[in-house]
């Protein structure tokens, strides 16, 4: 069977592929992801196109030294009335910005890519769309005490399986592409591959 790992450091990704049963290594890519977002916003790429080249770079880096290896990268955008939103610096600019969430919708884009031995060999993006309830400053206040520092690893400040959860009042799209990784098609691409059983 092919060596499997996840080009990533996000304990959520990790623990997706762990409960669905798959044996794999953690190797987080070592790419500057800012610096390679630059040029693309300069040229006007839309979230999509930056949320696909973010995972093919980060599973390219790793494969590239990782010999034989199949290797996940992953990366998620968070698209914002036409803005591409990063994760929030601190606390008070997670509660700004859930409160320009209030009332309104917003798009994640989640994009995976698999390579092997630095070339792309599979790759995906899915979106699911979220409308956020209104949100009254007591919630807002309330969420943010008790969410804390956690929120602080998500671009959206929230994290839908836990508290995250009570901001929305609507979700259009797959689960697992909210939480940062489009699973089933990942399964589907291993499963191709005779990584997993059919």
């Amino acid at each position: 069977m092919t060596d499997l790992i996840l080009a990533s450091g996000s304990a959520v990704r990790a623990t997706l592929l762990k409960n669905a049963g798959l044996s794999f290594d953690v190797d987080p890519a070592k790419v500057d992801e800012r610096a390679l977002e630059e040029p693309m916003l300069e040229s006007g790429a839309s979230p999509t196109q930056i949320a696909v080249e973010l995972a093919r770079a980060k599973s390219c880096e790793v494969s590239s030294r990782r010999p034989g290896a199949l290797v996940i990268g992953a990366d998620q955008i968070l698209d914002f009335e036409g803005k591409r939103l990063t994760k929030p610096a601190d606390l008070d600019a997670a509660r700004a910005q859930l409160a320009a969430f209030s009332g309104k919708s917003h798009s994640l884009h989640s994009a995976v890519c698999i390579s092997r031995d630095g070339e792309v060999v599979w790759e995906d993006l899915s979106t699911a769309t979220l409308s956020v309830r209104h949100l009254s400053d007591a919630f807002l206040d309330d969420y943010i005490a008790r969410a804390g520092e956690p929120i602080l690893s998500s671009v959206g400040a929230y994290q839908l399986e836990s508290l995250g959860v009570q901001l929305f009042n609507r979700i259009d799209g797959d689960y697992f592409t909210v939480l940062g990784l489009p699973l089933l098609p990942v399964l589907n691409f291993l499963r191709e591959q005779g990584s997993l059983l059919k």
